[in-house]
């Protein structure tokens, strides 16, 4: 009797890796996305894959909301309640700020081919996206820790590096001779984007906590 409810409870806690591993994939997906739009010219071919985006950003917005669901519906989780939640929470983020910086540049009618600073930074991204993603998937066993700290490592240089890239992208605009609208839009594109590596960050530091409590 025991063993058929432990068998009733326990294959629902591992909805949560399937889910995490969804919205991983899905980042992933949009991160690319971002790297064609900031390398397109044409402002409708860049709305078409914006479009795309928005799409994805909606997607991982439902991935969110079933995490939510199952973590308000199973009573066994596969590791701490406040862990899963703070990660579902890291990853939307960073699906909101890729997308929200894409949206501001056709917005804006800012040209991203002839700003490399939003090039070098949508590159760290996808990187930055790319090593969440395959510190994610390495939660269902929990045995390669060791990919999973170097994953963070990775995070969190990366996180540095765009850190660099914003600051001389800042410098750069402030010594040109652009008017105070194009400044501002473009700083806002910046700020946007060199976000999206810190909430990057905050997704590596939840999964360093799960590794530390649980490996």
């Amino acid at each position: 009797m025991a063993g058929g409810i432990l068998k009733f409870f326990l294959p629902k806690d591992r909805v949560f890796y399937t889910l995490f591993e969804n919205a991983g994939a899905n980042l992933e997906t949009i991160s690319k996305k971002l790297v064609l739009v900031v390398n397109e010219s044409d402002y409708n071919k860049r709305a078409h894959l914006i479009k795309e985006m928005e799409e994805l950003e909606h997607k991982n917005d439902l991935v969110t909301h079933e995490i939510f669901v199952e973590l308000g519906k199973n009573f066994i989780t596969p590791f701490d309640r406040e862990d899963i939640h703070s990660l579902a929470s890291a990853l939307d983020d960073i699906a909101d700020y890729i997308y929200a910086a894409a949206k501001k540049i056709n917005f804006y009618k800012i040209d991203p081919t002839s700003d490399s600073g939003i090039q070098k930074t949508a590159d760290q991204i996808e990187m930055a996206v790319l090593a969440v993603n395959q510190a994610v998937r390495e939660l269902r066993n929990l045995k390669n820790t060791q990919k999973i700290v170097e994953c963070v490592i990775k995070i969190n240089s990366i996180e540095n590096t765009a850190d660099e890239i914003f600051d001389m992208s800042i410098e750069r605009l402030f010594d040109s001779d652009v008017d105070a609208k194009e400044l501002i839009k473009k700083r806002e594109i910046y700020q946007t984007m060199e976000t999206v590596t810190d909430k990057c960050e905050d997704a590596g530091n939840v999964i360093e906590s799960i590794v530390v409590k649980y490996a």
